[in-house]
Parts: structure tokens; sequence; C-alpha cells
């Protein structure tokens, strides 16, 4: 389960990424927080255009910010998206201290963040494979999940204690200075010992990565599901925050449904790391599972049995996205793995901006049961996308040896050769595994066979 942490690197990434973790789950949560009973009178769909301003960017700019991902060197673009995402969080602190801030301006600072995070996510999300071999990427991936989530049990409980005791922008200003163990940890890594990449080719094979998934169609059923899921599905903050007024809970009682939710994401997220590598059954059953766990959780009638079935919830979700982002990466061209992951990322986080304003409108207007019924419908439609491919594709058949089992074929990861060991020498040299050739006796015993069976099928037909 824990592998990955034998290699230096990622032992100081994974240490630094807990900090700063926490820090943006603090600040997530005092965001929600504030838009929603400070800035306006518990407006949810206020708080939808805050999410959209936030994850707006990363679709709208897609195809730069994977570009650059893949051309520069990911370690010092962190550092400077890290410290741009610092000096923001403590300005937003500053202005709420002051008592300065007002609702178009938290609109401007939430672009702002959307704007940076556009370029900090597929750079943070590839230089995992930088930072460990081809065979432990999935592994690192969903350690990285665990990581998140770990900070998620921790990152709103602490939030919304904070609030209450001292107030909002003082979570704003520990945020900021959480960044400080990611740009120490970027700073410690050794650079000698980073995986080397393959070169990424110029600005005029930009569009690759579009096209690359587009001759993949078990990435392009990836990419609808999560899109569907983080439209519609994973509005957590709306669906946390109404549900717990509703419960007549103040903001602590919306921090500790976060942190519960987290508990069983953080399960969701070590499990992943367990499995040998990541399939795209895992990301159909987690779309399920998200489905029935969401529909339960609309009709729980008390604050606590909520919260229990929260639980299930994010074991579902991360579950899904973690396996997602795994077998993204590891069957993913190298030199195009930037690319890719920034198309993720922006479908990922892009289908916010229109799912949440919508789901922040169906909460004020109808209630937030009926705001996370639409999330599972989305579930439920991405679960049909995903089932219905493995039926076309042919992956799902019956099984050959027993009557009623279903067996389901997968696409194995192609092996390619390490940037640094290839030459022309390896080309010439390295042996080109080929089929074993068909001796004539299996080919009569194949056609003795056909022949059996058509016999068979006309002695059915006669009766």
């Amino acid at each position: 389960m824990f592998r990955s942490f034998s290699v230096f690197n990622y032992r100081v990434w994974f240490i630094g990424a807990l900090v700063s973790n926490v820090g943006a789950w603090m600040q997530a949560t005092a965001l929600s927080w504030v838009v929603l009973t400070e800035l306006t009178d518990n407006d949810a769909a206020a708080m939808g255009v805050t999410m959209a301003l936030q994850f707006a960017p990363p679709l709208l700019l897609v195809s730069v910010t994977g570009w650059v991902a893949d051309r520069f060197e990911r370690r010092r673009l962190l550092m400077l998206t890290q410290s741009l995402l610092l000096l923001l969080g403590a300005a937003i602190g500053v202005l709420l201290l002051l008592g300065l801030m007002t609702l178009p301006l938290m609109y401007a600072f939430a672009l702002a963040l959307g704007v940076v995070a556009a370029f900090d996510n597929p750079a943070r999300q590839a230089f995992v494979s930088d930072l460990v071999s081809r065979e432990n990427a999935s592994n690192a991936v969903a350690l990285n999940a665990a990581s998140f989530n770990g900070a998620r049990m921790i990152g709103p409980a602490v939030a919304g204690i904070v609030i209450v005791a001292i107030g909002t922008g003082w979570v704003f200003l520990v945020n900021a200075v959480t960044f400080l163990a990611m740009i120490v940890a970027l700073g410690l890594i050794r650079t000698d010992q980073l995986v080397p990449r393959a070169a990424a080719p110029g600005a005029a094979r930009l569009a690759d990565g579009f096209r690359y998934v587009a001759g993949r169609p078990d990435l392009v059923v990836a990419f609808v599901m999560v899109f569907l899921l983080g439209a519609f599905g994973m509005n957590f903050p709306i669906f946390a925050s109404t549900m717990a007024l509703e419960f007549g809970q103040e903001a602590d009682g919306y921090g500790l449904l976060s942190s519960i939710l987290a508990i069983g994401s953080l399960a969701g997220a070590l499990m992943a790391a367990r499995r040998d590598r990541a399939r795209i059954r895992m990301v159909i059953l987690g779309t399920g599972l998200f489905a029935i766990a969401a529909t339960v959780s609309a009709f729980m009638p008390t604050y606590w049995l909520y919260a229990a079935t929260l639980m299930v919830t994010g074991f579902a979700v991360v579950t899904m996205l973690t396996t997602a982002n795994g077998y993204v990466q590891t069957t993913t061209d190298p030199a195009l793995r930037g690319r890719v992951l920034a198309l993720y990322m922006a479908i990922l986080m892009g289908g916010t901006p229109l799912g949440a304003p919508i789901v922040g409108w169906v909460a004020a207007e109808f209630g937030p049961r009926i705001a996370i019924l639409v999330g599972a419908a989305a579930a439920l439609v991405a679960f049909a996308v995903g089932f219905g491919w493995l039926l076309v594709s042919g992956r799902l058949h019956r099984n050959e040896s027993r009557r009623f089992a279903l067996t389901i074929e997968e696409t194995r990861p192609i092996a390619v050769v390490a940037p640094e060991e290839f030459s022309d020498e390896v080309a010439a040299t390295t042996p080109i595994r080929l089929p074993d050739p068909v001796r004539p006796g299996d080919v009569v015993e194949r056609r003795r066979i056909s022949s059996d069976t058509a016999a068979d099928r006309r002695h059915a037909r006669s009766r």
C-alpha cells in the first residue's frame, strides 16, 4: 500500500502536500461559508457562481495549461503557482479582517484562484510521474488521493472551529502559511533523482492531446463519466452547507460534515493504493455506488444519519476519481501526459461552472434534497454510459467455463522504453515478441471441431 514511500522525493512531496492540503480545505470551507452567510443571506445560487468562477479557467485554458505542463520544468512551475496561491489567500484574509470584502470582490478572487489553479493542477498531477517509476505511478496517485482526503478530514473541522472562535479571515491567513510547506518540499526534492520524461514536442503539436484522447474510446468514456459526476454530483460545498442549515447547524456543523465525508474518501483512496493497477471497471462500479449513496442520503431525516451516508458517498467518489486518474496516467503516452491530464482536470473541474449554478439554483428554489437527487441522477447516467460501453465494446461477455458468470476483458498498459535507455543500439537489438506460430495440426483440429459443431447444429434442427 505504501511502496512509493521508499522514494525520498515522494516522501518529501507527500509531507509538503499533506500540510498544504489541510490549509486548502480550510480555505475552501471558509470561502463557501463566507459567501453563504456573510456576503449573502443564505444564497446557494451565489455560492454556485463562486464555484463556477473557480473552476471555469481549467476548462477555458486547457490547451495552454497542458502544453505548459509538458513544455516547462514542472518543479519550478509549481513553485511559482504555489507562491501565487499563497499571496491570494493572504489577500483574502486581510480584506476579511479589515471588513472590506464584498461579493463582487470575492468573485474576482475566485476567478484569480481558478486561473492559477488551472496551471497548477495538470503540472501537479503530472509531476507525480516524475517522482516515481512507471510501475509505482498508480500507487503514488492513490496515495496522493489519500493525502488529499486525509487533509479533508482535518481541514474543514478545524476551519469550522476557527470561524466560530475568531472569524473567517484567520482561516485564509493560516492557509497562506501552509503553502510554505509545499514550497519548501519542492526546494528539497533531489532533481538528479527525478524520473526522466519524454521530450515534449513544440507548439505546433499543441492539439496532440485532444487527438490522442479522441483515438482512445476508453479514455473518452472515462472522461464523459468524470464530467457528469464533476458537474452535478460533486458539489459537496453546496450540498453540505445547505443541509447543515436545514438541520439547524452552524459553521462547525458544516465543517464536521466535510470531515465525515473525508473518512469514506480516505478509505477509498487507501483501497485504491492496494490495487496493483487502475482498472476502468472500478471507475464504473464507483460511479454506480455513488448514485446509490447520494440517493439514500437525500432522504435521511436527521443530521447524524445524513452524516453517516456521507462516508459511503466519499468512498464511492474517491474510488471512482482516483482510479480514473491512475488509469489516465498509467496508460497515456508519457510525452503527452501533461496535456492529457490537463484535459482530464479541465473536464473534472470545468464541469462545475455548468453544474454548480444549476445545482445551487435547485437548492435555493426546491431545497437541498432535490439538489442532491440531481447529482444522483447524473451519476446514474454516467454509470449507464460506462456500463453500456462495456457491452458495446465486447469487453463484457459470458464466461466460457462457468455458465452464469461474466468476464470483463481489459486493455493492459503498453510497456514503454524509458527515455534514458533509448538509443539506436537499443532499437536495433531489442527483440520484438511475435505470436507463437500456428501448427498445421492445430488448424486441422480446429476445422474438425468446427465440423463437429456444425453437424451437431444440423442434428438439433432436425430434432
